[in-house]
């Protein structure tokens, strides 16, 4: 009787920014550990793996009270303070020398982390197969219950 290798289920259902990183940081890291990895994105994380959004995700400074700059509600809400928001976090992660989010896809691709994308999902906000990262597998809920199933962590992002 063979050991199975340990398997981490993620869904990706928030397409920010900030909401980014963690499944891709927490699939990069199961893979070094040799572990397997899978990530559903549904809903806005499909913006993740959208090959025309990955790279200008934003931060929303609206209503985020986890902001590391205090800011009252009605400055989230001005005109070009989500683009600031997203410049304030993107030179945050570059002087702490965080990987991109296109850097990190490429490393989840290449390290064979499982992609699906939601298949319910892409036919309720129009998108395409063709609108998707190469390497995306579409499925719906079935798909990622069967891969979760012998899963020893699943995780909602």
């Amino acid at each position: 009787m063979t050991d199975k290798p340990k398997r981490i289920a993620l869904i990706a259902s928030k397409g920010t920014l900030d909401m980014a990183y963690p499944p891709l940081i927490l699939a990069t890291a199961a893979i070094a550990m040799d572990m397997e990895a899978g990530i559903f994105f549904t809903f806005y994380g499909l913006d993740i793996i959208n090959k025309h959004k990955y790279n200008s995700l934003k931060v929303p400074p609206l209503a985020n009270p986890a902001m590391p700059v205090p800011m009252p509600n009605i400055l989230g809400a001005l005109p070009g303070m989500t683009a600031m928001a997203t410049m304030m976090m993107k030179s945050w992660m570059n002087k702490a020398n965080v990987t991109t989010i296109p850097k990190l896809l490429d490393m989840a691709r290449e390290g064979g982390v499982k992609l699906i994308g939601c298949q319910m999902t892409m036919d309720v906000m129009g998108v395409k197969k063709e609108d998707l990262i190469d390497g995306v597998e579409i499925g719906g809920a079935a798909t990622y219950l069967d891969y979760a199933v012998d899963a020893n962590i699943t995780l909602f992002v």
